[in-house]
């Protein structure tokens, strides 16, 4: 099984790199760190052990790509109209596509370019960023949990190419979880996600300062709330207690910064419409609104077009 890279971010770079340390075929396509990458290899700093890719398979042009059966698509959602350009280069007929990115409808998307794939979507439980050309820092964590598509929103179960990718990961020593309904675990994750990655912006606080602070932690909780109501009202019920595991886990991660906040600062677009708008949306079509929800994105937006001039 070889793998394709679309996006050798934290993300990207660092699942990549992880294959491609345990003997795994990887193709990594890249874009301004492509000359870097090519001439000096990629270099991860991991919580777990460190180490330093010398040669890798580097491309920055997805035509000069191999054809592979595992095509882990871990861009920002933000430049998911570059997709349709490169996936039908590189995905094999009949192979795999895997979506390691936030929000709601990315799967859909893929689905479009390449109807002929199987879609995986992931869920990655982790904090990581790039912190240079070919540079990536794992801080914590490292887990994804992994559901087939289906474009009825029906859960897919257990497949049998969900659970070659699986195997694939765990021979990597990443951590894997299997989920048999993706639509549900997305609104899990988005518990999360629309809590911390526009909260962190808006209030320029790292995740630990906001658990310290009871008006802070107050706001999170409530969104976290909103987005239980939305998930349940749209036919993916979650529990009460799932709140409670997600501030816990909040708590004893280290000082972190998410992606969201990351983006801001380096004056990159903000996933607005996959994290916030589409579920805030979709719960509204359904009869919940998501007040608290809606004010963040209206923050948010304000503060991207401001901060990208």
């Amino acid at each position: 099984m070889n793998f394709a890279i679309i996006g050798t971010g934290a993300v990207g770079g660092y699942y990549g790199g992880l294959l491609c340390r345990h003997g795994f075929e990887v193709h990594f396509l890249l874009r301004g760190d492509y000359v870097h990458v090519q001439e000096k290899g990629l270099t991860i700093d991991s919580k777990d052990g460190s180490f330093r890719l010398k040669q890798v398979n580097a491309y920055c042009r997805a035509s000069d790509m191999p054809r592979c059966d595992v095509v882990i698509v871990a861009l920002k959602t933000t430049a998911n109209d570059r997709l349709a350009g490169i996936l039908p280069h590189v995905v094999k007929p009949g192979g795999v596509v895997v979506a390691l990115q936030n929000g709601l409808g990315v799967e859909k998307t893929i689905q479009e370019i390449v109807p002929d794939a199987t879609v995986i979507g992931g869920l990655c439980f982790l904090c990581s960023n790039k912190i240079g050309p070919g540079h990536i820092h794992h801080l914590d964590f490292g887990s994804v949990r992994l559901g087939q598509y289906r474009a009825d929103g029906a859960a897919a179960g257990i497949t049998p190419e969900l659970r070659q990718v699986a195997d694939a990961f765990s021979a990597a020593g990443i951590s894997v979880d299997l989920a048999e309904d993706l639509a549900l675990a997305r609104w899990q994750k988005l518990v999360w996600n629309m809590a911390f990655n526009g909260v962190t912006v808006v209030l320029n606080a790292t995740t630990d300062q906001l658990m310290a602070d009871p008006s802070a932690l107050a706001l999170v909780r409530g969104i976290m709330e909103e987005v239980v109501a939305g998930a349940r009202a749209c036919g993916h019920p979650l529990d009460e207690n799932f709140i409670e595991i997600m501030i816990a886990a909040t708590k004893n991660m280290v000082a972190y910064r998410p992606s969201m906040m990351l983006d801001f600062e380096a004056g990159r677009e903000l996933e607005v419409e996959e994290i916030y708008r589409l579920p805030i949306s979709m719960a509204a079509a359904a009869g919940v609104a998501m007040p608290r929800s809606e004010t963040i994105a209206l923050q948010l937006e304000f503060l991207d077009r401001r901060n990208r001039g």
